[in-house]
């Protein structure tokens, strides 16, 4: 059973409740600050993290009133974002001064917080306070690209994804071996990460049991490899559950990694352990996501074309089929300029609404039902 009531402290709306533990009959109390306000501003939203493909205007307004006591206290809006990538169970944003904050599950020490407590509102991450550039979010690690171009990450490391040269979970920021600088972007993956260098090429570390390093081995590594094949000529780079895949300057995409469901585009279902063309995109792509099991793309001209796993009609063409080629997303009005991939769904952005396909068990669609889509719908109330 649990009661709840409002408090002021120190000016700010604080949430006091006691929980009954159904099994002692204990009563534990509980005060937590609703929530921390990020700095306030409304800008531009272009990810660096790798992908690319997520751009608008990064405002949120506080929608929600919270009513406790009979009072009614607005949180701090979260505005002032320049960037905000969700990992599996945590959360990180970068603000537009550059500061890192991370919220959510932490476990692993992948807030950066400088300790391994959950957190339900943002936290600074150590050292990244007006330095921070960009930010991905793995399973359970974080990385980051600072403003002079270095590579920092943090979290779980069993898989030597931080890439640190060591396999210690780290509750602070890292650098990754050898990428003090000279870094553009970085992505990470379930259990793998990857950089983007500023002459164009790619570099990857951490798990590669589906060879999603793409260094031509199916070797864990500690530190930073070359991708074979991709030491120049990448614009950008995203990261699935187990592979990867890079967008080249001529706007052609290359995959590598697992290949189980077809999600490195190659017309076939075998990992590759070096990067392959996908068919058909060897130009007119502008923009790349990865989801768990299946890839996308964004056409110059506005299209979007996906493939890999399908089951939940994640690939949006009006079926449940898996496949090792890209087909076009049925339903999706022209002109679309941004692209999303989640676990099982996938999301477009046009000018005058949002539009999702796929899984649907938990609303992730924001469609107002739990059914699964197997074409492009336009969202509610977007």
């Amino acid at each position: 059973m649990i009661s709840s009531n409002c408090v002021e402290k120190a000016g700010s709306p604080e949430w006091s409740s006691s929980t009954s533990d159904a099994e002692t009959g204990a009563t534990v109390n509980k005060r937590e600050t609703l929530m921390t306000s990020l700095p306030n501003a409304s800008q531009p939203l272009s990810s660096q993290s790798g992908s690319g493909v997520l751009k608008g205007t990064s405002f949120f307004p506080a929608l929600v009133l919270l009513a406790c006591a009979g009072q009614v206290f607005p949180p701090p809006a979260l505005t002032g974002i320049a960037e905000i990538e969700a990992g599996w169970h945590h959360t990180c944003a970068v603000t537009t001064a550059g500061d890192a904050k991370c919220w959510g599950n932490n476990h692993d020490g992948q807030l950066g917080d400088g300790t391994e407590a959950d957190r339900l509102t943002p936290v600074d991450v150590v050292g990244l306070l007006s330095k921070a550039r960009a930010i991905s979010a793995g399973e359970r690690h974080t990385c980051a690209l600072t403003r002079d171009g270095g590579a920092k990450c943090w979290g779980n490391n069993h898989d030597n994804q931080l890439g640190d040269g060591t396999g210690n979970d780290r509750v602070t920021p890292v650098y990754v071996v050898g990428l003090t600088s000279g870094i553009m972007a970085i992505v990470a993956g379930e259990r793998h990460t990857c950089a983007l260098t500023r002459d164009g090429g790619a570099k990857c570390w951490g798990n590669n049991h589906d060879s999603q390093l793409g260094d031509g081995t199916d070797v864990d590594k500690k530190t930073p490899v070359d991708v074979v094949g991709v030491t120049s000529g990448v614009q950008a780079i995203v990261a699935g559950w187990r592979h990867t895949c890079a967008l080249t300057s001529l706007g052609g995409v290359k995959c590598w990694g697992n290949n189980h469901d077809g999600q490195l585009g190659d017309g076939t279902k075998v990992d590759k352990n070096i990067p392959v063309d996908v068919m058909g995109l060897a130009g007119g792509v502008k923009a790349i996501a990865a989801g768990w099991r299946h890839t996308c793309a964004l056409t110059t001209a506005g299209s979007v074309k996906c493939w890999g796993k399908n089951h939940d009609g994640q690939l949006g063409d009006g079926t449940a089929i898996n496949r090792s080629s890209p087909v076009d997303v049925v339903g999706l009005p022209s002109g679309v300029h941004a692209i999303a991939a989640g676990g099982q769904h996938t999301c477009g952005l046009n000018p005058q609404f949002v539009s999702c396909w796929g899984d649907n068990e938990d609303g992730q669609l924001g469609d107002g039902t739990t059914a699964d889509t197997l074409a492009a719908r336009e969202e509610v109330g977007l």
